[in-house]
Order: C-alpha cells, then structure tokens, then sequence
C-alpha cells in the first residue's frame, strides 16, 4: 500500500522506533539495577533495585528465570518477606528495594529481575549473577560512573525521541499539504472544465 506515491513503511518505521525510544527511556527511569552482580561461593550478594517514587507503594518482587515471562518469584514486598537464603526490603524514602542472596552456589547462577507490580504492564529489569571463588566488589567510583553512562544514554534517547518526533510530525504536515494541494487543484480544474464546457455549448448553434 502506497500514500501519495511513499510506501506505507516509511511512515511505519518512525512509529516503531518513536515507541521503542519511548518505551526505553520511560523504563530507564522507573527502575535501574545493575546488570551483573558478582559473589563469592559461600558467600553473599546484595543488588539494588532503584525505582522512581511513584512506585513507593507497589508490591516489588525479585524472580528468577531467564525470561521474565516465565521466571519465578524468589521473594516479595511488603513485610520483608525472607524465604530459605533470600531477603528482600523496600526503603520507600531512598525508593530503593534492596534483595540480598546468602551461600551463594553455583546453581544459584541464573538471570534474575527486579520487578515491580503493577496494572497492566509490570515495570522490570534484568540481573545476571554470577558466582566465582573470590567476590568482586564494586567500588563507589565505578558505581558513579555506571550511574552517569546509564544518564547519559537516557538523555541521548530523550534528543532522538524529540528529533524523530519533529521528523514524523513535519513528514505529516508535508503529506497534508500535498493533499490539500492536490484537491485544490482538482478543483480548478473541475471548475475549468464546466466553464469550457458552457462555453463550447454557447459556441454550438442550435443547443
């Protein structure tokens, strides 16, 4: 299917990629956690799961699996419910929810989330954890800097979802008026033609 001689996947594209953008960058601000998580055998791993304070009264959980559709709650929100080596606790001030993994295993590894309930679609993030002989802790700094890259690319999302936005918008008016154009020239001509006709039955005797 065409529009005004343009293929109909050039207007589709924009809208994919403007709910993409925005659907990104509307999750990267509701809730962030790191990506990988390192512990010790044995040992304990703790991940923080910071959400946006609108969400201070949601029933937070932390699943297991490696697709969240299918994955298995672990522990969840409210009343700091602790399962066998599990914990989980929900600091609404700081809108932070804090799990915590005791003797770790190695079976423990696994794609874990931090998810946070809600009507319709559930606002989640994906956390790999790993274990290994030695803990691999993150310093203050690397957490500062991961904080400022994650920042940075949301507010590059925000520009490209602003530029696309204007694109698509002016595409559209362009279209309009490439309409509006045409119906308007249609219509001289209509109207030209009904004048040349009266005039050629004028111009005919006996009409």
């Amino acid at each position: 299917m065409k529009t005004l001689g343009l293929p109909l996947g050039f207007f589709n594209a924009p809208i994919l990629c403007l709910f993409w953008l925005t659907k990104n960058t509307v999750d990267s601000f509701e809730l962030t956690a790191p990506e990988v998580v390192t512990g010790a055998y044995g040992g304990s791993v703790t991940v923080l799961c910071q959400y946006h304070h609108r969400f201070r009264d949601y029933t937070k959980y932390w699943c297991r699996g490696s697709t969240y559709e299918l994955c298995v709650i672990v522990v969840k929100t409210p009343k700091g419910q602790i399962s066998e080596r599990s914990s989980i606790a929900d600091d609404k001030n700081a809108g932070v929810f804090t799990v915590t993994m005791t003797s770790l295993r190695e079976s423990d590894e696994d794609t874990y989330w931090c998810v946070i309930a809600r009507i319709g679609r559930n606002v989640h993030t994906a956390i790999q954890l790993r274990v290994s002989e030695t803990a691999i802790t993150t310093t203050p700094l690397s957490t500062i800097l991961e904080r400022d890259e994650i920042s940075w690319w949301a507010t590059l999302r925000w520009i490209l979802f602003i530029v696309m936005l204007c694109c698509l918008i002016s595409t559209h008016i362009t279209v309009w008026r490439i309409k509006v154009a045409r119906k308007k020239q249609q219509q001289v001509q209509y109207e030209n033609s009904n004048i040349c006709s009266i005039i050629e039955c004028q111009a005919t005797p006996g009409l």
